[in-house]
């Protein structure tokens, strides 16, 4: 606790947070609740997408990322491009003045460093690349915590990531391929940690129970979607993926209302809408229906009242692997067929880009065979995840909060950027 002649301790955290993603609040929600737990004196607030919503459900005051306010929509016309670009100088500015304002910084999880959904540098990656500049610049601690990462082949959003990775003050990975993508780039990863991710910390409720059928009858699949057209790569054919996506998905769950299973449509992002009215059109069964998530809790309680779950979107899958449901990854990214390997499923990965009805049906009964020793696994691996994090966790108040008495300026914490070459 702060005595009363200590000022406390000024924590921001950063990031694509209320802006309808389940994944990015989820992170947020986890580290929100490290802090409460760990440093109750901290006063906290945000710099996100959402801000509205961050300040509704998590009760901190939140500020715009972005100056202009039409960040996210298609710029055609000339007034658009102009207040786009007069925004990207003006966000110089706030971003800075937002940084000065604390001693810490947290990017709670998320896929900050990676390009595995479409992504132009002038978004995200140039906003990272202020927050962390501005941290060095300005003294105030700039910590990537349980990130995710990936190679990136779009040298101006490679050089930006590369920067922002370098510049910060403190760096940990959800995953080893994501330390090796940022080692591959030119990043010292030395003293970089490996972690799960964030989500895992999060409390597991305990599930509505749901209405059983007869005797003997098969439960409930959840079917996780996603508005998915590939990455960044896959501009090119991105109808094609999508397509190809749709269709494969829309079999599979023909062929288990067709076998008398009631399927659970879920989603993981607002702009996920689109697909699941894509299904109930194509399928239209009672026994196919949508739930409408507000959060990783929601979607763990429609998932743990499945028999199994299906899922595209990463932090489904953690979802379901959190509530001991075996689950069948449609992998879009490698950082899914890490996730699925560390929890002991490794092999029940489908590629996204090139979905097989049949193949992912065989794939899916295989799994459900097998399903009582799954759950056993997933039991101990979960555990085992939750312990690493309490670690996480002690590391991170070791390299970011002091003890009273040590400036935080001259703190020795986890500051790798200093020793890297430009």
């Amino acid at each position: 606790m702060t005595s009363a002649d200590e000022t406390p301790v000024r924590v921001g955290v950063f990031g694509l947070l209320g802006s309808g993603n389940l994944g990015n609040d989820g992170s947020l929600e986890a580290v929100l609740g490290y802090l409460r737990a760990e440093h109750p004196e901290a006063v906290v607030d945000a710099l996100c997408g959402g801000p509205e919503a961050v300040t509704a459900r998590f009760r901190i005051p939140a500020t715009r990322l972005h100056w202009y306010r039409g960040e996210y929509r298609t710029a055609s016309r000339a007034g658009a491009i102009a207040g786009k670009g007069l925004g990207k100088l003006v966000d110089v500015f706030r971003t800075a003045a937002w940084v000065r304002r604390h001693d810490v910084v947290i990017v709670p999880g998320m896929g900050v460093l990676e390009a595995t959904l479409p992504l132009r540098p002038w978004g995200f990656p140039y906003s990272l690349f202020l927050l962390c500049a501005s941290g060095r610049l300005l003294h105030t601690r700039v910590a990537l915590v349980g990130v995710g990462a990936a190679e990136i082949g779009n040298r101006p959003t490679r050089a930006l990531v590369r920067w922002s990775a370098r510049l910060a003050a403190y760096r940990s990975y959800r995953d080893t391929q994501s330390r090796d993508a940022m080692r591959a780039m030119g990043v010292d990863t030395a003293r970089d940690e490996v972690h799960p991710d964030l989500a895992f910390a999060l409390p597991t409720p305990t599930p509505t129970p749901r209405a059983s059928g007869p005797a003997g009858s098969p439960g409930p699949v959840c079917v996780g979607v996603m508005d998915f057209h590939g990455g960044n790569d896959d501009r090119a054919r991105a109808d094609e993926i999508y397509r190809r996506y749709l269709d494969g998905t829309i079999r599979f769950v023909r062929t288990l209302v067709e076998e008398g299973r009631p399927v659970r449509l879920l989603t993981g992002d607002e702009c996920d809408a689109s697909v699941v009215a894509a299904i109930l059109d194509a399928v239209d069964s009672p026994l196919v229906t949508a739930a409408e998530p507000a959060s990783l809790a929601d979607l763990m309680n429609e998932m743990a009242a499945a028999d199994a779950v299906v899922a595209i979107r990463y932090h489904n899958l953690i979802c379901a692997l959190k509530t001991g449901t075996p689950v069948l990854a449609l992998s879009y990214a490698a950082k899914s067929d890490a996730l699925m390997e560390r929890m002991g499923l490794g092999a029940y990965c489908h590629p996204a880009r090139e979905v097989d009805a049949d193949r992912l049906l065989e794939q899916f009964r295989t799994l459900e065979k097998r399903s009582a020793e799954l759950r056993q696994t997933l039991t101990e691996r979960k555990l085992a995840a939750a312990r690493q994090l309490d670690q996480h966790f002690t590391a991170l108040t070791t390299a970011l909060f002091p003890a009273p008495g040590h400036p935080f300026a001259h703190a020795d914490a986890h500051t790798h950027a200093r020793q890297e070459a430009p």
